[in-house]
C-alpha cells in the first residue's frame, strides 16, 4: 500500500450480514427494518475504482451528510452516526468499532427509488458536452449562447439513470421519470430535490463556494414515507467550486476528487477501463487534502474537532 494511504479502509468486514458493497460503501443488514452504511476509503474516477484509498475520505462523506442532514429540516433516512449510540443499540458491533466509527451510518430501511435526483445550477460536466453537442439538456432545449460553468437562469431539476457497476449514468428527460415513478410522485421528488439544493446553495454561498450541481437519492419506507437517503451534498455527490476562482468560459478546479481525475486524464496510456494505475503518493495526499478543505470551509470546524449530532431518540 502507498505511504499516503497508510491508516485509510479499503474495505470492511463486519460481524452482520453483506447487503451491498459499492464504489465507496459497504451496507449490512441490521435485522429488519435497519442498515449500516459504511463509507470506506475506496475512490473511483471515471466509473473505475482506484486500487489505493484516500485517507479520511470515508469519515468526511459520512460526517459532512450528518451536518446537513442536521441543517436541511427535511425527512431522512438516518438513525444515528454517534458510534457511542450506534453500538449501544447494536452491541455485537462493539468488537469491530475501530473499523465503522465516524464512517457509519444507522439507516431506516427504505425502497430507493430507480432514478438520481440531479440539481444543476452551473453548466458543467455530462451537461456541457449535451449542450455542446445538442444544445439541450436531458433531450429538453436550453437557452442558447450559454458558455462551460455559466450559472444557470434557474436550477434544473435533471434527473439520471442509476447505472450498473461499470457504467456511466445518462441524463432523462423527466417524462421518463413520471413513466417511472408516476405523475404524483415525479412531481414531489422534483420539488424536493430543488427544495434542498436552494438550502443547500444557500449556505454554501455564505461560505464563499459554489455549489454547482448535486446528486440526490430517495426511498419509501414501509409506511410509504418520502425519505432523502444516503449521502447529501458532498464533494461525492456534489460539484463545489471555491467562489475566489470560478471564470464561466472553462472548467473550474472543484473541491473533490480532481487531482486524481486530472493526474489520470494526462496519463497517455490508460484507456480509463480497469485496472487502474497505481496512485503516487502526492495525488492521494492532495485527494484528502481537497476533501478536509471542503469540511472545513463548510462546518468552520476540522474534521477531529467535530462533534457529532444527535438524531434519533434511544431506543
Amino acid at each position: 500500500m502507498s505511504g499516503s494511504s497508510v491508516g485509510a479502509l479499503l474495505e470492511t468486514t463486519l460481524p452482520l450480514p453483506l447487503l451491498h458493497r459499492g464504489k465507496v460503501r459497504d451496507v449490512y443488514e441490521v435485522g429488519p427494518d435497519e442498515l449500516l452504511m459504511v463509507a470506506s476509503d475506496r475512490v473511483s474516477a471515471f466509473d473505475v475504482v482506484m486500487s489505493l484509498p484516500v485517507p479520511r475520505k470515508g469519515e468526511v462523506l459520512t460526517l459532512l451528510t450528518a451536518w446537513w442532514l442536521d441543517r436541511l429540516r427535511v425527512d431522512h433516512h438516518l438513525l444515528e452516526v454517534d458510534p457511542d449510540r450506534i453500538e449501544r443499540r447494536h452491541p455485537e458491533l462493539g468488537e469491530s468499532r475501530a473499523t465503522w466509527a465516524r464512517r457509519a451510518m444507522l439507516v431506516r430501511r427504505t425502497a430507493p427509488m430507480p432514478v438520481e435526483c440531479v440539481v444543476r445550477g452551473y453548466l458543467s460536466g455530462s451537461a456541457w458536452r449535451e449542450y455542446v453537442e445538442t444544445g439541450t439538456l436531458a433531450g429538453e432545449p436550453m437557452p442558447g449562447g450559454l458558455r462551460e460553468s455559466d450559472r444557470l437562469p434557474a436550477p434544473l431539476f435533471s434527473p439520471a439513470t442509476k447505472a450498473d457497476p461499470g457504467m456511466h449514468d445518462e441524463n432523462i428527460p423527466f417524462g421518463a421519470v413520471i413513466e417511472q415513478l408516476g405523475e404524483t410522485m415525479a412531481a414531489r421528488v422534483r420539488e424536493v430535490s430543488l427544495e434542498i439544493y436552494g438550502k443547500g446553495r444557500s449556505a454554501c454561498d455564505a461560505k464563499g463556494i459554489i455549489l454547482a450541481d448535486t446528486k440526490f437519492e430517495f426511498g419509501l419506507d414501509g409506511q410509504g414515507r418520502l425519505l432523502l437517503i444516503d449521502e447529501v451534498l458532498t464533494p461525492d455527490s456534489s460539484r463545489f467550486w471555491p467562489m475566489e476562482s470560478y471564470a464561466p468560459g472553462r472548467g473550474q478546479p472543484s473541491l473533490d476528487k480532481q487531482p486524481i481525475r486530472d493526474w489520470l486524464d494526462a496519463l497517455p496510456d490508460w484507456d480509463k477501463r480497469p485496472p487502474p494505475p497505481d496512485l503516487p503518493d502526492q495525488v492521494v495526499a492532495a485527494a484528502t487534502g481537497r476533501y478536509l478543505e471542503i469540511f472545513r470551509r463548510l462546518t468552520d470546524v476540522d474534521l477531529d474537532d467535530w462533534q457529532i449530532p444527535r438524531f434519533a431518540e434511544d431506543a
